[in-house]
């Protein structure tokens, strides 16, 4: 004789702890505020499209080179160097503004401020830096570069360097750059005049 089927006995599982409900809870919290962050950002980012601020060459002149048969060169130069802000609806604050001067490898003038400075929305700021150098003693190589630039009526400075940049707008908060500038400054000896091109943080 065949034994009784055995009775199925139905166990509920053990209800979940309070501590688990709370930390679900609180991961959709922060899921659905993570994604409310990004939709704020991004609409944010299209209506103000933010610009990152720059800093340029915009004229310069070469007032004095004088180079002497003992291999002495005086030079005395102006630049001006612009800081610019095309953002329409955020101020921009420089700081760490450091710009290094260089003829032929020596390093002959430091272009910087006294202090960190603003540049108001869609707006800029010049720097007009006028430099004297102290006689420098050229090298017999160097002494031959600056004879193939006078022949040429073309000598060339290496400017080199940077400064901090940094703006807020709104909900898209606090956010730094560093713009940095490295380019050749080229003059005709004969008048000074500044042979002009780009000389520019901005990305190419």
């Amino acid at each position: 004789m065949a034994p009784p089927p055995q009775r199925l006995i139905y166990r509920p599982p053990p209800p979940t702890h309070f501590l688990w409900w709370c930390a679900a809870i609180l991961c959709s919290l922060l899921s659905i505020a993570v994604i409310i962050a990004g939709i704020v950002i991004f609409v944010g980012y299209v209506v103000i499209h933010p610009r990152v601020p720059v800093i340029s060459v915009v004229d310069a002149h070469l007032f004095h080179f004088n180079y002497d048969g003992a291999g002495v060169l005086v030079t005395q130069i102006n630049i001006v160097v612009r800081s610019q802000n095309d953002n329409m609806k955020a101020h921009a604050g420089f700081s760490n503004f450091n710009l290094e001067l260089f003829f032929d490898g020596i390093r002959i003038a430091v272009l910087s401020t006294a202090a960190p400075y603003e540049v108001k929305k869609n707006s800029s700021v010049d720097f007009n830096y006028d430099y004297t150098s102290d006689p420098i003693p050229l090298s017999p190589e160097q002494m031959e570069d600056v004879d193939a630039f006078l022949k040429e009526d073309e000598v060339r400075f290496d400017l080199k360097g940077g400064v901090r940049a940094r703006w807020r707008v709104g909900v898209l908060g606090s956010v730094g750059f560093f713009c940095s500038l490295n380019c050749q400054l080229r003059f005709h000896p004969a008048n000074g005049t500044y042979i002009s091109r780009r000389c520019s943080s901005r990305a190419k």
